[in-house]
């Protein structure tokens, strides 16, 4: 073999030819085909659906072991209960600062770029939300009275709560405890290894979920909210690339440009997933092995942020507020807006884990301030294409809150954050990846 050889392209690279391929398919299918029950039939809910729908079955199979195995290890270090109350708290402060400054943030660009006006058509209009569950209802919910139910729904704060109890009970029974902790520390390291192998299929993954959003993402609702759109679409990229890189330097101290040149692989999956739970194993894998964050914080502070963080659907909501009141002609006060920040932000921990959760938070905002909950139907259609770059921001902000409250821990290795190698042939993810395919081109 010759000593120089091509070089290969990185994981980055390939799904960022995958989601622009994908696109570029999508959109000569739809031009070409536009009424083509072959195309619709074979492709679009054919090879491209099941390739897509596989590719996120395979990232959403391993969220739950990989959540309670690693939340269990990483707890199994934290021997004082005080410890693990002191992480939460950090965790959900931060959580809900970041809402609050996302909600704030949207709600006064809206005001001033006055997205929203009286002669869009709200005639004829409904949209019906999902009733929210009670403060009382939330508190109950979060001890599972059957934790293998809670896994097999995916309910992550009740899989959270199991974890921790499990994880601090195997750290209190001396030597046996010990045997049990190597034994979850075992299934850590397998489950890493089926994390990188299902990665190596990502970019036909990305490919096969970008076309079929080209194919079937409806260009013709865009005309009436094209202005709605792109405020939301500003404020999140604003939140992503100056909120979070100007609070990651304040808080840590540590080099922006190098976090986000590390966050782009979650970022990416994030995007072309639109979920944040299926994004959350490679969320935990650069966390650990790019960003130099101890495996005991990562463990706790991502799965809650997945579950938590809603700082994209929080800018969807103040702008969407402001929208609707505008489209409306109702004029909200200051009391509002400020009733608006404050409902929302606390709903993002309240409405945890619920089906929709994005609507039925937006339908409580409305209810609380006055505004009619049918609105919600003008925004739906473009709501698809939003949610995937929200979700890329919701992973941002997880990662960012994550390597922050590391750093205050003295959980945190600034040598592997800082080493811009990390991930492509150090240990870790990529490295992983790298030494597969070089088996593999033997």
């Amino acid at each position: 073999m010759s000593a120089t050889k091509t070089r290969k392209l990185g994981l980055t690279s390939k799904i960022i030819i995958g989601m622009l391929t994908g696109i570029i398919l999508g959109l000569l299918l739809r031009n070409l085909f536009p009424e083509s029950d072959f195309v619709k039939e074979y492709i679009t809910e054919g090879v491209l659906n099941v390739i897509g729908t596989i590719f996120i079955s395979s990232l959403k199979m391993l969220v739950v072991p990989l959540v309670f195995v690693s939340l269990v290890c990483g707890t199994c270090s934290l021997s004082e209960p005080s410890k693990v109350g002191r992480l939460g708290g950090k965790t959900i402060a931060f959580y809900l600062f970041t809402t609050a400054i996302a909600l704030s943030t949207a709600i006064l660009v809206a005001i001033a770029v006055h997205p929203g006006n009286a002669s869009l058509v709200t005639e004829g209009m409904h949209f019906d939300a999902k009733q929210a569950p009670s403060l009382a209802d939330v508190i109950i919910n979060l001890v599972p009275t059957n934790p293998l139910h809670a896994m097999s729904e995916g309910n992550m704060l009740q899989i959270i709560i199991f974890a921790v109890i499990f994880g601090f009970a195997i750290s209190h029974i001396g030597e046996r405890g010990a045997r049990v902790a190597a034994l979850f520390n075992d299934l850590n390291e397998v489950i890493m290894r089926v994390v990188t192998l299902i990665m190596q299929l990502a970019p036909y993954g990305v490919f096969a979920l970008m076309a079929k959003l080209a194919l079937t993402l409806g260009m013709e609702t865009f005309g009436s909210v094209v202005k709605y759109f792109f405020v939301v679409l500003g404020v999140l990229l604003m939140h992503a690339f100056i909120v979070y890189p100007a609070l990651l330097k304040a808080f840590s101290g540590l080099n922006p440009f190098t976090f986000i040149r590390k966050i782009r692989d979650v970022q990416l999956f994030a995007f072309s997933t639109a979920s944040s739970n299926a994004t959350l194993p490679v969320t935990i894998e650069t966390a650990e092995h790019r960003m130099g964050v101890d495996n005991k914080i990562a463990s706790f502070t991502l799965p809650l942020g997945a579950t938590i963080n809603m700082d994209g659907t929080a800018i969807m909501q103040g702008v969407a507020t402001v929208f609707i009141a505008q489209v409306y002609g109702m004029d909200l006060t200051i009391t509002d807006y400020a009733m608006v920040v404050v409902t929302a932000t606390l709903a993002s921990i309240g409405t945890a884990g619920v089906p929709g959760v994005g609507l039925i938070m937006l339908a409580m905002v409305l209810n609380q301030v006055g505004l009619p909950v049918e609105g919600i139907a003008l925004i739906i259609g473009v709501d698809r294409l939003l949610d995937m770059v929200r979700t890329a921001v919701n992973v941002t902000g997880d990662t960012v809150a994550t390597v922050v409250i590391a750093k205050s821990e003295n959980e945190f290795d600034e040598a592997l954050f800082n080493d811009t190698q990390a991930g492509k042939v150090a240990p870790g993810f990529n490295a992983q990846v790298h030494a597969e395919e070089s088996k593999l081109n033997r």
